[in-house]
């Protein structure tokens, strides 16, 4: 992994949000590094990015309207604090007031010392509070906030310094191409006088020749009219500036395409985005905070890949948003987090949910992901849900994911429920972890369903009539399954894989077809020969070990003689799923 070293680059320790927009109250210690926030839609992941793009904004121009007060109530203010390291390149005494340190007790911002004693010392891990609120009048307010409370202003100028790259998911994120203030260009040319260089060329300008013979006489005419009634006279045609727009916004790149000078602004959304990260990562001085809401816009998968590298070798603190499978695939660095639609983020625990994320990233961009235990629990419960759904539960945004094995499945439900993902799932009962299984239980609720003290293939098949345990052993056609034969006469030691010479076989040691089938049917080696454990765990495999495999046994719980037993308990896991993506529940389940 590359990490960044320590104040480098300026680091958010701590962001507060009160009353902005859609959140009430959000505290959240980001990672140093990148932080990929997932989620559903309108939970307010692009309003916490927005946020930190508003506490660093190298500009004052910003305005605010009664929809980014809590609740469009403008009587109240809103807030924005960050906690911030600052870079080593930043200096703190630059201000006319003396800006006074905090120190970052790895939870919050203290006082530096023992305050208790009267003993403030000079802090060994300085941060700073910055903030922004926004009036009752509508009005932005920046300000640094001091440890004896009082305040002092936060100047456009300091918080350039900061930096802050940001690139919206409208069209408006072009900023960075052009030669406004604190844009990264401006960051790239490092001059302030630039735009006042330019700003004089332009002015000085004859634009004569492309006015015309009729539009100078028509400007004479125009000057004569101006002197009469005693105004500004001399007029002549040059390039000015209006509120809101500069001369240095209409300044920007241009990049040649089949000979011609293009501006970058006008080229694909992707383009855009990757040529002002690239301008952004060009500059030598410390990297700049980067905001970027869905990361993937614009871009083909293989230069979102190329992004994301470009983001873990070159950048420092990084607020993302995705929906993209290939952005959560690649972020081998820093964390990932999920906002839940309370507005409240977890942190998705790497070390419990890194195998699932490179395997099945979608897994944390469901609407509702369905955690199962293994391909036959994907198959069986896939089933049941097309009849619940009447169709493909994908339609909806539920996601059946294979959690690969018991043991893998109970860390990755513990770490979707620390961050609060939405999600259910179906897990054997292999009697270990009981603990923690029940600890889970009673969080889920209805939408865990773990079969008391066995596995889904011996559930179905304890329920089958004595005398449909022969169906087990036929194919789809109707004719003898000889794979599934063979691996019960490999079991009783013949080489006559017949039914009747199975039978018989049972008959003489005493065995029962059922269990016998389940012990195939599940790869139970307990009894194998020396050296056979292997062979006889793949007996699963010819039986209902896989996707389809799982999908046929649930035609053999749904038939008449085994539903009624079994619709009690898995009917609540499947109106917890119906009921979590807003459908109804169901009485019972229509197998029709």
């Amino acid at each position: 992994m590359n990490q960044v070293e320590p104040h480098k680059h300026a680091v958010i320790r701590k962001l507060s949000i009160r009353q902005y927009r859609g959140l009430r109250a959000l505290d959240w210690r980001p990672d140093p590094t990148l932080n990929l926030l997932l989620g559903g839609g309108d939970v307010g992941k692009t309003t916490v990015l927005d946020a930190v793009g508003l506490l660093l904004s190298a500009s004052n121009a910003g305005t605010v309207s009664e929809t980014d007060y809590w609740r469009r109530d403008n009587t109240t203010e809103f807030s924005i604090e960050g906690v911030v390291s600052l870079a080593n390149s930043v200096d703190p005494t630059s201000l006319p007031t003396l800006l006074m340190p905090w120190e970052w007790n790895g939870e919050d911002a203290a006082l530096p010392g023992n305050p208790q004693d009267g003993n403030v010392a000079e802090a060994t891990n300085p941060v700073y509070r910055l903030r922004v609120r926004g009036t009752p009048d509508l009005e932005l307010v920046w300000e640094f906030v001091q440890p004896d409370d009082s305040t002092i202003p936060l100047s456009t100028a300091f918080r350039k310094k900061i930096g802050l790259i940001r690139l919206s998911a409208d069209d408006r994120n072009d900023r960075d191409l052009r030669l406004v203030f604190g844009s990264a260009l401006d960051r790239l040319l490092a001059d302030p006088a630039i735009k006042a260089r330019i700003a004089k060329q332009v002015a000085e300008q004859d634009f004569a020749a492309p006015v015309g013979d009729d539009g100078l006489r028509a400007l004479q005419r125009l000057d004569k009219r101006l002197i009469a009634a005693s105004l500004p006279h001399g007029v002549q045609l040059g390039l000015t500036a209006s509120q809101g727009l500069s001369i240095g916004a209409l300044i920007g790149l241009l990049a040649d395409r089949d000979g011609v000078a293009l501006p970058l602004a006008s080229w694909g959304a992707g383009t855009r985005r990757m040529a002002a990260l690239e301008i952004a990562s060009s500059i030598q001085a410390d990297n700049p905070v980067t905001v970027i809401d869905e990361i993937e816009r614009g871009l083909e998968p293989y230069r979102l890949r190329q992004l994301m590298a470009v983001l873990q070798s070159t950048f420092g603190q990084c607020f993302v948003t995705t929906h993209s499978p290939v952005a959560v695939h690649c972020a081998h660095w820093g964390k990932l987090w999920y906002m839940d639609p309370a507005g409240r983020i977890g942190e998705l625990v790497q070390d419990k949910i890194a195998a699932q994320q490179q395997r099945d990233p979608e897994t944390f961009l469901a609407k509702l992901a369905v955690i199962a235990e293994g391909p036959t629990e994907i198959g069986f419960l896939r089933r049941l849900l097309e009849l619940a759904f009447k169709g493909d539960p994908l339609n909806v945004g539920v996601r059946l994911c294979d959690g690969q094995g018991n043991q893998q499945t109970l860390g990755l439900l513990e770490a979707l429920g620390e961050a609060r993902v939405s999600f259910a799932a179906i897990a054997d009962d292999e009697g270990k972890q009981a603990g923690r299984w029940t600890t889970l239980k009673q969080a889920m609720g209805d939408r865990l369903l773990r079969w008391d003290g066995a596995c889904t293939e011996k559930i179905v098949i304890d329920l089958l009539p004595e005398g449909r345990l022969p169906d087990l052993l036929k194919t789809a056609a109707g004719g003898w399954d000889g794979e599934r034969l063979r691996t019960l006469a490999t079991r009783l030691g013949i080489e006559d894989k017949s039914l009747s010479a199975i039978r018989a076989a049972l008959a003489a040691s005493g065995g029962s077809l059922r269990q016998v089938m389940i012990a195939a049917a599940t790869g139970d080696a307990t009894e194998a020969p020396e050296g056979a454990e292997k062979e006889w765990k793949a007996h699963a495999g010819r039986w209902f070990k896989s996707r389809p495999g799982g999908y046929d046994l649930a035609g053999y719980a749904l038939a008449d003689d085994v539903w009624p037993k079994m619709e009690p308990v898995v009917l609540p896991l499947l109106n917890a799923i119906l009921t979590a993506v807003a459908m109804p529940a169901i009485e019972s389940l229509d197998r029709v």
